[in-house]
Order: structure tokens, then C-alpha cells, then sequence
């Protein structure tokens, strides 16, 4: 929620849980972007992620991502997140931008 648009929602956190298998260890190139209610895109970080060896048995891979992102609005509408691992997307997070109610005022 911002209290106008066009705005910006301050240091809005994406946190990924990235699980895969014991073949997938070495780099991966991890991108996220930012789409607006258009499809638009507004805004993309790219980044390099190192999946290490995991102990002898474990055969499962889980690492979280945690990303901080300043977040520019500017229309009400949904937006999405979208993250690609290697290129390909690999999850999509919806959000529902608005405007606050004015103080001391009713949402109708």
C-alpha cells in the first residue's frame, strides 16, 4: 500500500527457497524482475548463486534467497515479481498494489 501513485513501497522484501538436487551444484545465474498490471517490466537484478556439495547423503539442496528491493508503483493494479533460475522461470509472486485511505477517512 503507498500512500499515492505514482509511489514507491520502501525496502519490500522477496524471500525464494531454491531446493534442487545433489547434480545441480555450481553456479546458477538467478534473475529477478519486477512487473507492472501492463506486463511491463520496471525494474531487473541479475546475480550469480553458488549451490555447493552437500554433505555425503543428503541428496536434497535448499537455499534461501532473501532480497531487499525498493519497489516503484505506478498504478494501483497487480504486480509480480517474477524469478528465473538459469533463464528459465522458476516462480512468479503476485501483489495487489493500492492507495491508503486518506486519514480518518473510510474504504469503500
Amino acid at each position: 500500500m503507498v500512500g499515492q501513485f505514482p509511489g514507491v513501497h520502501p525496502r519490500a522484501h522477496l524471500v525464494v527457497h531454491v531446493r534442487g538436487r545433489r547434480t545441480e551444484v555450481g553456479q546458477h545465474q538467478v534473475t529477478v524482475r519486477l512487473v507492472d498490471p501492463n506486463g511491463d517490466s520496471l525494474f531487473e537484478q541479475n546475480g550469480m548463486m553458488e549451490v555447493n556439495e552437500p554433505p555425503a547423503g543428503v541428496m536434497d539442496l535448499d537455499a534461501p534467497l532473501v532480497l531487499v528491493f525498493d519497489v516503484p508503483l505506478s498504478v494501483p493494479g497487480e504486480y509480480a515479481f517474477v524469478v528465473f533460475l538459469d533463464g528459465d522461470e522458476a516462480a512468479r509472486v503476485p501483489f495487489l498494489a493500492s492507495a491508503a485511505a486518506p486519514q480518518g477517512g473510510m474504504v469503500h
